[in-house]
């Protein structure tokens, strides 16, 4: 992953240990695989494969996301008609905005995903599987500098 374009105002200790950013993927990379989110077996898809060498599962709605995973590991792929503040996740009583091409990383498990009044249909989020040692390895950079 990118994980070499995080910076220090990227880490937060308050009120969990985590990584929130907007700047882990370019926004041309990201748009190709946004627009490709239906089609796993693109091109744009298989050179992500290629490219990161990571599992991951893109879910229609982050209600659906894995907590049994180590770490959480979140990319939100918000639809771009979807014009609400994002303010869909809750972490540790911490609000997380949920825009897109934003990642979420922490190994807390206390992430409530708020129901929209509107219903919103689809809050697709991409859960990649990030072990607890290469999480611990990015928390080390960030330890030495914070």
């Amino acid at each position: 992953m990118n994980w070499e374009k995080l910076k220090t105002v990227h880490y937060h200790k308050d009120p969990v240990e985590h990584i929130y950013s907007q700047t882990i993927f370019d926004q041309k990379e990201y748009d190709r695989l946004y627009e490709n989110q239906n089609n796993l077996e693109h091109q744009v898809w298989k050179e992500f494969d290629e490219k990161y060498c990571v599992g991951y599962q893109l879910l229609e709605d982050i209600r659906e996301i894995n907590r049994d995973k180590e770490v959480m590991c979140l990319w939100f792929f918000k639809e771009r008609n979807d014009r609400s503040a994002g303010v869909d996740i809750k972490m540790a009583g911490h609000m997380v905005k949920y825009h897109p091409n934003s990642f979420l990383v922490t190994e807390s498990k206390d992430i409530k995903i708020l129901e929209r009044k509107n219903g919103y249909i689809r809050r697709p989020v991409l859960q990649i599987d990030l072990s607890l040692g290469a999480w611990k390895k990015i928390l080390e950079r960030f330890n030495k500098v914070v």
